[in-house]
């Protein structure tokens, strides 16, 4: 078979395109090129580019010396009008909202597993391969995505919004191996990127320090930071635009704690937290989805599991249709920072069925976000 593989730079796609090629297949690997530092710049049209903030070129320089030390072929392709328009203006769309939204699975919808895919289809490839952790397989006769025998990497979560219409013509090499595995092929192959760390920055764009990179698209600007307890105002906040509900960590409070984000009004560019001892702030029993991705019609009323951020254990939900792509959710049981603009995911058992964007999530009937700023008018 004649199979294009997404090279990364990284140790997991490389491992991919071997795995494939020792199977006997014609393998041509592409690298993408999504993101412009020279020409991306801030809202008043300054260059962004500096010394530590982009790593694309030297995942590029990674990806060649993989695919040299592989004696494969290397393409590379640019994507960085659609990655601008499609990915990251959606991304900032959403944050100036005060949604927070996930840029690995907007990626994959509309770079890998789009225009990426359409790539590979026009130029005769009968496949696109990545080195994702996660499966294909088929279910109730429709191709779908399965979590990866690897479950502490699986990464079917950020599959959720991928076409399934391309699903059979798409390869996931590393649907039965583990992270352990990958690393000693990689070693035993005497491969540069063998022991690179894996990538935790904004999909495509690198590590670098998020909010800073964000102020160059979404001005910073300072304001209070309440406790919803006493409606007093206990720290102040670098832009409510970058705070996430259920976030502990980098509040820079003072004092007693922890405390942990259950709302942001942008309009008042206020900040709202909680401490332990009043949690239920952050918990919610209901959540509409919309924009859903059905990988198997849904039958419902269906009882299912989800995931509502990665590395989440799996929670029972009971799933409602409300119109073809948005269903109403509900879990008795209450659930800990459910987040607007993230993504929840449905599986039965091991199977990914559909995922979508969390729109409102409810407590005891009442929208919780509107009743934490009627708490603190």
């Amino acid at each position: 078979m004649k199979i294009l593989v997404g090279l990364s730079g990284g140790v997991d796609s490389a491992i991919a395109a071997y795995l494939l090629k020792e199977q006997g297949h014609e393998v041509t690997c592409a690298f993408m090129r999504n993101w412009d530092s020279l020409t991306n710049s801030d809202i008043e049209g300054n260059p962004t580019l500096n010394e530590d903030m982009c790593t694309q070129e030297k995942d590029y320089q990674d990806a060649l010396s993989v695919a040299n030390k592989l004696d494969l072929p290397l393409l590379r392709i640019d994507f960085i009008e659609e990655y601008w328009e499609e990915v990251f203006e959606t991304f900032l769309r959403e944050y100036r909202k005060g949604r927070t939204p996930n840029p690995d699975i907007l990626c994959n919808k509309y770079i890998k597993f789009d225009h990426f895919y359409d790539f590979a289809k026009d130029n005769g490839f009968s496949y696109l391969a990545t080195g994702h952790y996660a499966k294909r397989k088929t279910y109730k006769e429709y191709p779908v995505i399965a979590k990866a025998s690897d479950l502490n990497k699986d990464q079917s979560y950020f599959l959720a919004q991928v076409n399934p219409n391309i699903l059979s013509h798409v390869l996931f090499p590393l649907e039965d191996i583990d992270k352990t595995q990958v690393r000693q092929i990689a070693e035993e192959l005497d491969l540069s990127i063998a022991k690179k760390k894996d990538s935790t920055g904004i999909c495509f764009i690198g590590e670098r320090k998020f909010r800073e990179f964000l102020s160059n698209y979404l001005p910073m600007k300072e304001g209070n930071i309440l406790n919803i307890a006493n409606h007093k105002v206990i720290g102040r906040h670098q832009g409510v635009m970058y705070y996430t509900v259920g976030q502990r960590k980098g509040l820079n409070i003072g004092g007693t704690g922890p405390y942990y984000v259950i709302g942001k009004n942008v309009e008042k560019n206020e900040l709202y937290v909680t401490e332990e001892a009043h949690k239920e702030w952050l918990i919610s029993d209901s959540a509409i989805i919309t924009n859903v991705n059905q990988f198997v019609p849904l039958e419902t009323p269906l009882k299912a599991h989800a995931k509502f951020r990665y590395r989440q254990s799996d929670q029972d939900v009971i799933i409602e249709k409300i119109e073809d792509d948005t269903f109403t959710i509900s879990y008795t049981q209450g659930i800990a920072g459910v987040t607007p603009g993230q993504q929840a995911v449905f599986y039965l058992d091991d199977v990914m069925v559909a995922g979508g964007t969390i729109d409102t999530v409810y407590q005891d009937g009442v929208d919780l976000m509107k009743k934490i700023n009627q708490e603190m008018e």
